[in-house]
C-alpha cells in the first residue's frame, strides 16, 4: 500500500485498480491523510480560504431521496429571501473581512435568470468572489450567470454510478447533469463538483469511479460530503455516517488532483467534533463559514444536526478562524481562486 501512496504522491496517477487497493485496505487512512497533508502543503500552501455560504432558499423541484429539501418534504417550513436581502448578507460578509460568497439554494424556479443576474450583479458590485450552487440550469442560463459577473459554479455529480443515481434521483438525468458540468467548464467557470459517500448500494467501486471522474473533467474544486441520513426522507433508515471513507475519498482526490481546492465539509463536523480538523489536516483548504441569517438557516436541513445551526454569522466567522488558528494554518488574504483553474487562464 505504502508503495501506491508513494506513486500517488509523486506522479499524482492512479488507474481504479490501484484506487481500489486503497479504498479496501481498512488500514492506510492515518498514511493516506499525511500524504494528502504533504501534497497540499506543496501545491497550495498552508492557506485556509473562507467562503461565506448564503443559504437563501429551501425551495426545491426536485425529490432526491437522500435530502433533506426534496420537494415531498411536508415537514418543512419552506423560505425563500429577497433580492434586497442576499446582497445585505453579502455586504455584511464582506465587512467581517470575507471575500468570497457562495449562493446555495435548492433548485427554486421563482429564481429566474433574471433575478439571478441582478442579483450577481449586485453582489459583485462589493468586489466580491461569487460562487453559485444552484443546480441544473441550460447552457444559456449559466452563460447569462457569467456575463453577469459570477466566477465559479458548484454542481456535485453526487455519483458516477449511473443506476444509483437514477434510484436516488427520481426524475432526474445523470447525462443532464454531466453535460452541465461540461457546459460549465468549456464557459469558463472556476469548476466544483464533488460526491456522496455511504449512498445505500453504493461500492468501493462507483466511488474509485467518482475520483477519476473529477479528474477527467478537470475540476478546479472537489466537495466530497459523508451521506447523513435525514428523518424526513426514504432514506431515513439507512445506515450513511461514513466518515473515515469520506476522509478516504477525499485524501485521493487530493492525491490525483494536487492543485485543486477542497472544502473540508460541514457534514464532516456533523459526524465528528474533530471531522473538520481531520479533513484540514488530510489534503483540504477551504472551510464555509455559514452567513445565512439564524432563522433561515436552521430549516436549510440537506441532513440533520447541522452544527452551524443557531449561530449568528459572526459567531460561524470567529469559530472557523478558531480553528484554523489552532492547526496553525492561516487565513487566506485573496479571493482564493483555485492554483489549477489560475493556471489554465495564463
Amino acid at each position: 500500500m505504502q508503495n501506491l501512496i508513494e506513486k500517488a504522491i509523486h506522479t499524482h496517477q492512479l488507474n481504479k485498480e490501484e484506487l481500489l487497493l486503497l479504498l479496501e485496505d481498512e488500514t492506510n487512512l492515518d498514511a493516506l491523510l499525511a500524504a494528502a497533508n504533504q501534497v497540499r502543503k506543496k501545491y497550495v500552501g498552508d492557506e485556509i480560504h473562507l467562503r461565506g455560504l448564503i443559504e437563501f432558499s429551501n425551495f426545491c423541484k426536485n425529490n432526491c431521496l437522500y435530502c433533506g429539501l426534496r420537494r415531498d418534504n411536508k415537514n418543512l417550513t419552506r423560505y425563500r429571501m429577497d433580492e434586497e436581502n442576499i446582497i445585505s448578507l453579502a455586504a455584511h460578509a464582506k465587512e467581517m473581512g470575507l471575500k468570497t460568497i457562495v449562493l446555495q439554494s435548492g433548485e427554486d424556479l421563482h429564481f429566474n435568470t433574471e433575478r439571478m443576474c441582478r442579483i450577481i450583479k449586485g453582489i459583485k458590485a462589493l468586489d466580491l468572489a461569487l460562487t453559485l450552487s444552484i443546480g441544473e440550469k441550460t447552457r444559456e442560463e449559466y452563460a447569462a450567470y457569467k456575463e453577469a459577473g459570477a466566477d465559479r459554479y458548484l454542481i456535485r455529480i453526487e455519483t458516477t454510478d449511473k443506476k444509483l443515481y437514477a434510484d436516488n434521483n427520481p426524475d432526474m438525468s445523470w447525462e443532464e447533469r454531466a453535460e452541465c458540468i461540461r457546459n460549465l467548464k468549456s464557459l469558463g467557470y472556476e469548476l466544483g463538483s464533488g460526491c456522496l459517500v455511504g449512498l445505500p448500494n453504493q461500492t468501493l467501486s462507483s466511488l474509485a469511479d467518482d475520483i477519476l471522474f473529477f479528474k477527467e473533467t478537470d475540476c478546479d474544486m472537489i466537495g466530497i460530503g459523508p451521506f447523513i441520513p435525514h428523518p424526513d426522507t426514504p432514506l431515513k433508515n439507512a445506515k450513511g455516517k461514513e466518515l473515515n471513507l469520506s476522509l478516504k475519498v477525499m485524501a485521493l482526490t487530493r492525491l490525483l488532483l494536487p492543485d485543486i481546492n477542497i472544502p473540508a465539509t460541514t457534514a464532516m463536523e456533523t459526524l465528528a467534533p474533530d471531522g473538520q480538523a481531520k479533513a484540514l489536516n488530510g489534503g483540504a483548504n477551504v472551510i464555509m463559514p455559514n452567513v445565512t441569517l439564524t432563522d433561515f438557516r436552521k430549516l436549510y436541513q440537506l441532513y440533520p444536526g447541522k452544527t452551524t445551526t443557531g449561530y449568528t454569522p459572526d459567531d460561524s466567522l470567529k469559530k472557523v478562524i478558531d480553528k484554523i488558528h489552532a492547526l496553525g494554518r492561516t487565513v487566506g488574504s485573496g479571493y482564493g481562486q483555485s492554483p489549477h483553474w489560475l493556471k489554465e487562464q495564463k
